[in-house]
């Protein structure tokens, strides 16, 4: 009977490594991943990957008016959340494949 309990315990050992090799496979491919955020109708766009580091920011010459800075800084700040976004909405996708649904925190 203890026997079955030490059987039990090696199945969830081998099911945990299992994810674990699954989600570090997963943050080499989420890496990869890029998603684009944009503001002013496409004048400022931002590359981030699907962990949520900003790869590239884009800027429209015609939208660089240097009287009027405050407005490019805002487009910059709206075209990075966007991005930003739509990479955790692709980073939270993802994790449901490998984790069924279930929210497992701070696996990364």
């Amino acid at each position: 009977m203890a026997n079955g309990g030490l059987g039990d315990m090696g199945s969830l050992l081998k099911q945990a490594q299992q994810m674990q090799r699954r989600l570090a496979k997963l943050r080499e491919d989420l890496k990869e991943r890029v998603v684009e955020g944009t503001a002013g109708g496409g004048a400022v766009k931002v590359h981030v990957n699907g962990l949520s580091e900003v790869l590239a920011v884009k800027i429209s010459p015609e939208v660089v008016d240097p009287k009027d800075v405050s407005m490019l800084e805002d487009l910059v700040v709206a075209a990075l959340a966007a991005g930003i976004k739509k990479a955790q909405e692709l980073h939270q996708e993802e994790m449901g494949k490998v984790t069924g649904g279930l929210n497992l925190p701070g696996l990364f």
